[in-house]
């Protein structure tokens, strides 16, 4: 693979000229001696020294398939053609320039739910050579103080319906614009404005979103994604392991402002001439009544989606899949399975990161092997090395460091040393390779539990617990142990009709997760203390906040001695 020669103005080899007259995101890039190294093996990774992510995925899309085509559809059914999308877009983007002063390089803020509009809102402020900052609906007032101060944004184009949090937020000098409707003030301002904007010629190493990670604690970590990182997305994962086609209606969970969402629900689809159900509720039985609804053929969400799915599969009409991907936490081979089974779908399972943008680790049909992440999709290498960044041999767990075309690099943050490491992206994932070059997930760095000197890996024990019957919802921690130095708590939502109605009955059913833990995996792993709980804290991407767990058994401890 050939890498790409590339470093910050402050040394090295320039980045190509830019078109950004607000130079905020380029001058607040790493240094170059931080960067991952960039690799593009692939033909289509060799984009022209020029380029517009929007232009490439709406106008280049257009002229290869017309305008006729449905893009984008809402959740009611209301379609937009590729040329009507264009034409909104178009004016969305003449409103940022004409009446808001926006110039390239500018951040927008953009807010709201899965929709139509949230999408034409991204790809316009794109056009106009804005550096877009899609931040999730769920963020309250003081979150988006966080990501509008790291960001330095000054315009946001908001739905009229949450507009109150980010109000609430008092972020000085902050315009907010509302969209969501034809008589939004979004929509009357572009109403009036003629179509036929031009798309800024941006360098294809401008940054063209600020991307905030979704940890469950400390301070978010804001990602920067240049325009060829947007459509490198769409050329590997996309097109060598999904393989869609014009044809295609995707669909899906996960939200625009995650990665996931975003290339799952948007680039993907535009990038291929397909289109777009985009929801504003996709609870799993709201996603699934929607794939049978509207014939959807491409589906993207979280595997507790997958698993709950299952309860009432067949109520749902999945005939219209063709390709299912799950992401976000590893997908357990039993829910795999069952998928399979009841389905027909064997579901693509993949790791990305906010920090690759997407995708970066997966297989499909044939080549899956249930319980295994896959293989380095095409265009990236992997490799799994020790505390030292060697490589440890096939067999033995490690670190999880990858390469490829898109990369670390955090804005302005001391832990871009943490996560890039000799030119390789180190994930926090712990993976074994076997013989054959699959990857096999095995934790979190920080979810590897180390109880009396064994090392415990806390999704084998949750995929054991829930294979209990009773067991409808399962995430396993280490809590402190003062003989252990910590020990294995399984933190478990019960099967709807299966709660225990007494404390006795809890620790009968405590009992017997423990015994068929026991019974599955090495006893040691088992998990000491079972707690029962009505749902599980989740983010807002749908990840399991093991973080939030642990802190609160902590501070139940804490509080237990001071009231003892």
């Amino acid at each position: 693979m050939e890498p790409l020669s590339a470093a910050t103005p402050a040394g090295g080899a320039p980045l190509s000229p830019s078109a950004h007259r607000d130079t905020f995101a380029r001058d607040h890039l790493p240094p170059v001696s931080q960067w991952p190294e960039f690799v593009f093996g692939l033909p289509e990774l060799r984009y022209p020294a020029r380029l517009n992510c929007a232009e490439e995925l709406l106008d280049a899309t257009i002229g290869r398939f017309g305008g006729a085509r449905p893009a984008l559809y809402d959740a009611a059914g209301r379609m937009w053609t590729y040329a009507g999308l264009r034409e909104r877009v178009d004016r969305i983007a003449r409103v940022l320039v004409e009446d808001f002063g926006l110039v390239p390089g500018n951040r927008v803020l953009l807010r709201g739910p899965n929709a139509p509009w949230l999408a034409a809102c991204w790809l316009a402020a794109l056009k106009a050579g804005a550096v877009v900052v899609t931040t999730m609906p769920l963020l309250r007032a003081g979150e988006l103080r966080v990501v509008a101060g790291k960001a330095r944004v000054d315009l946001a184009l908001c739905e009229e319906r949450y507009t109150d949090e980010l109000l609430r937020a008092q972020v000085a000098g902050l315009r907010v614009v509302g969209y969501g409707g034809e008589d939004s003030e979004l929509a009357r301002r572009a109403a009036v404005k003629s179509g036929g904007f031009g798309a800024v010629a941006t360098a294809a190493d401008d940054v063209a979103l600020i991307a905030f990670t979704s940890g469950t604690s400390g301070e978010p970590k804001a990602t920067m994604h240049f325009h060829r990182d947007v459509l490198a997305i769409a050329d590997t994962f996309a097109a060598r392991v999904l393989r869609p086609v014009p044809e295609d209606l995707f669909t899906g969970s996960p939200p625009l402002a995650f990665t996931f969402g975003l290339g799952g629900l948007l680039v993907f689809p535009l990038r291929a001439g397909a289109a777009s159900l985009l929801l504003e509720k996709a609870a799993p039985g709201e996603l699934f009544a929607a794939v049978g609804r509207h014939r959807a053929t491409v589906l993207f969400t979280a595997p507790t989606a997958y698993r709950a799915a299952l309860r009432e599969i067949g109520g749902y009409d999945l005939s219209s899949l063709r390709r299912c991907v799950s992401a976000g936490e590893t997908l357990p081979a039993d829910t795999w399975r069952a998928f399979e089974a009841a389905t027909g779908q064997r579901v693509i399972d993949g790791i990305g990161a906010t920090e690759l943008l997407h995708v970066f680790i997966a297989s499909a049909d044939e080549e899956i092997r249930p319980g295994a992440t896959g293989r380095p999709v095409p265009g990236f290498a992997a490799r799994v090395v020790d505390g030292g960044g060697r490589p440890v041999p096939d067999g033995v767990a490690g670190r999880l460091a990858v390469r490829g075309p898109t990369g670390c690099r955090y804005l302005a943050d001391d832990r871009q040393r943490d996560y890039v490491q000799d030119g390789w992206n180190i994930t926090g994932d712990i993976y074994v390779r076997d013989g054959d070059g699959y990857f096999w997930y095995q934790a979190r760095a920080d979810d590897m539990i180390v109880t009396a000197g064994y090392n415990v890996a806390a999704p084998e024990v949750e995929q054991a617990v829930l294979r209990h019957p009773s067991v409808a919802g399962c995430a396993v921690v280490g809590v402190p142990d003062a003989e252990r130095g910590s020990v294995v708590k399984a933190v478990v939502v019960p099967a709807e009709g299966h709660a225990p109605a007494s404390a006795a009955a809890a620790d009968r059913l405590a009992r017997e997760i423990q015994d068929r833990v026991k019974a599955e995996i090495a006893p040691y792993k088992y998990p000491r203390i079972v707690e029962f709980v009505a749902e599980l804290p989740c983010s807002s991407t749908g990840k399991v906040q093991r973080g939030v767990l642990r802190q609160a058994h902590t501070a139940r401890a804490v509080d237990t001695r001071g009231n003892g």
